[in-house]
Formats: C-alpha cells, structure tokens, sequence
C-alpha cells in the first residue's frame, strides 16, 4: 500500500504542471485564431475570451489523456534514471505491480476525461456555435474594415468598402454580394453606404447612394442591371437557435439512437477517450524504461510521436465510418485494439528486460 501510494504521488505531481503547460499553449494557438477573426471583423471582441475558455473545456478530452500519458512517462523515468526501479525490482516489484498502480491512477482520471467527452464537448461546442452564429447573424457597419472582406450569415453576404469612415460614419467604394433563394446572386455597387439604428426588433436598414444592382443566376446566361441615385436594403436576421444540425453539438443520449454514420462515427469518438485514457497510461509504463545513461526522458520523443500517431489514426479512422469505408462494427474500435496490441508488445520486451533503446 505505501509503495502504490508513492508510485500515484510520482505520477501525479508532474500531472498538474504538465497539464497547464498543455492547455496555456492551446489557448494561445486559439487566442490567436479568434483574435485574427476579431480584427477581420468576424466576431465581436467581447466574445473572444468565452471562446477560449469553451475551446479549453472541449479539449479537455485529449489534454487530460495526453498528460497522464506524459507524466507516467516522466514519473517513472525519473525512478530509472535514479535507479529507485532497479531497487524495487530487487524487491520483488514487478512490472505487474507497476501495471496495477497505474491503472488505478488512470481509473479516475479516465472518468474524467470520458465526461469531458461525452458532455462538456457537445456543451462547449452547441456554445461556440451559438456565439458565432449569433455574430454572423448581426451586421454591424462598425465591423468593416478598409480593403478587406467581411462574411457574415455564414456566407450568405459578403461586403467589401474601399474606405470606411469609423464608427455611424458610413462607407465607401462598396460591394455587396448576397446570396438569394434558389441560388440566385444578387450584387450590389455603391458609393456611400450608410446603416441606419436598430430598430425595436433590433433589424437595421442599408441605404446605398450612386449604385448599381446586378441580378442574375450563375447557372444561366443573362441578369437584370439596374442603376440608382438612392435604394436601401433590410438586412435579413437570421435566428441563432434555429442553428442547422451539428453532431457534434449533438447530445450523446441523442446519438445513441441515431442510425446516421455521422453520428455513429461521433458515439464512438467520445466512447473511446476513457479507453484510450487507460490505455495511453499503462503504455507509458514499458516506454518509461531507458538505459540510465541516457537520461531520464531519453523516450519522451519516441512516446510524443506514438501518440501523434495514435490521435491521427483516430481522425482517420472517423472519417472512414463517417463515409462508409468501415461498418458502424468494428467502426474506430481498431485503433484502440492496435493500441492494446502495441502495447502487450512492449509488455513482452519489458517482462524480458530487452527494452532499452
């Protein structure tokens, strides 16, 4: 009892750094794509830290394995390298033993992280959807910048201004491209374009001075041209909730009843974070040992490959269920199957002593 409590307090202690080291370096690769997309005028400033935190939750599903995995690595090539293994393997401590402390570190943390799966990722995403439609949906003249352009109502309209004056100050050189019923195109070149307020309903007006309207079907020849002094046009409001289907947005007890692959493929994502979870631990274990001479995290890069690997076999693998390339059975449960037998591998190596590299 007291050498398991002293193998999970050395493989827990480097867990915490590990992990906020981890997810510090994903909120700044996302803090960087949502600001980009602040700047372009795509999202409103305000919402750009939700985001990064609702990215941070959804991650968690592979931030939690990943550092596990890492610090099991850490932990007990630490012991190598200070011969702690060597002395307790003169005592009778066996790979076995090592094995059983490992898997009940993992048991807890495979727990959580199979909830960040199953729950807080679809809750973060239905979220970051509703944030990003909800900024889609509301134009605001504000958001434009000079010389680039702005998509909004998930593509439906394009705007572009070769000059805009500020805040209420309208634009100028504009170009507005919308998208119709039934695929038909309408484009719009002004001089000035002006917003008007809100209204009750919150809908704003677009009035445009010195233009020209062109009106066509990009599937057939000829269109409408028309020319005027001053028009305007309502901006269409679209309704957030109404959002189109997302699976993974997709509650799981929703999926479980679903025959689409799509959602299929999503189930068996989040089903295989706690068995991936467990897994990804007890293979730290044989890639822990290295001669000691070569330091204690002489497999850390062999170890950070495997797993790159791994998640990359699992995108894969997604992909295939979701197009039919592989039945709903086995579906992605072959690359953990490839994971268990990788790992009973090394286990054989490990029971034989010949897994120094």
């Amino acid at each position: 009892m007291i050498l398991q409590r002293y193998l999970a307090l050395e493989i827990l202690k480097p867990t915490a750094a590990i992990l906020v080291v981890l997810v510090m370096i994903f909120a700044s690769y996302t803090a960087v794509t949502y600001l980009a997309q602040a700047v372009a005028g795509s999202l409103p400033v305000a919402t750009v830290g939700i985001l990064i935190l609702l990215r941070i939750g959804m991650a968690l599903e592979v931030l939690l394995p990943v550092t596990l995995y890492l610090s099991v690595i850490i932990a007990l090539g630490r012991m190598y390298q200070d011969s702690e293994m060597t002395a307790l393997a003169a005592c009778g401590v066996g790979p076995a033993r090592i094995l059983k402390t490992v898997f009940l570190v993992a048991l807890p943390l495979a727990a959580l992280a199979g909830l960040a799966s199953l729950f807080l990722r679809p809750e973060a995403y239905v979220n970051i959807y509703r944030i990003q439609d909800e900024a889609q949906a509301r134009f605001d003249i504000s958001r434009l910048e000079a010389d680039h352009f702005l998509s909004v109502q998930n593509g439906k309209i394009v705007f572009f201004a070769e000059r805009v004056e500020g805040r209420g100050g309208g634009a100028e050189g504009v170009f507005i491209r919308v998208e119709e019923e039934e695929g038909r195109r309408r484009v719009i070149q002004a001089r000035q374009m002006i917003q008007s307020p809100p209204d009750r309903h919150g809908n704003r007006r677009l009035f445009f001075r010195d233009g020209t309207v062109y009106e066509f079907d990009p599937r057939q020849a000829g269109g409408k041209v028309s020319r005027f002094a001053e028009a305007e046009y309502p901006m269409p409001q679209e309704d957030a909730e109404a959002a189109r289907y997302r699976r993974k947005a997709a509650p799981t007890p929703q999926l479980l009843g679903s025959r689409r692959l799509e959602d299929i493929a999503e189930l068996e994502w989040r089903l295989s974070t706690p068995v991936s979870t467990i897994l990804l631990a007890l293979l730290g274990v044989p890639l822990a040992r290295s001669n000691p001479r070569r330091g204690k995290y002489a497999r850390l890069g062999t170890a950070v490959v495997l797993f790159a690997f791994y998640y990359q076999a699992f995108v894969v693998a997604k992909t295939w269920v979701e197009k039919g390339f592989v039945p709903p059975l086995p579906g992605i449960a072959w690359v953990p199957a490839l994971l268990g037998l990788l790992l009973a591998f090394f286990l054989v190596r490990l029971r034989r002593g010949v897994l120094y590299g």
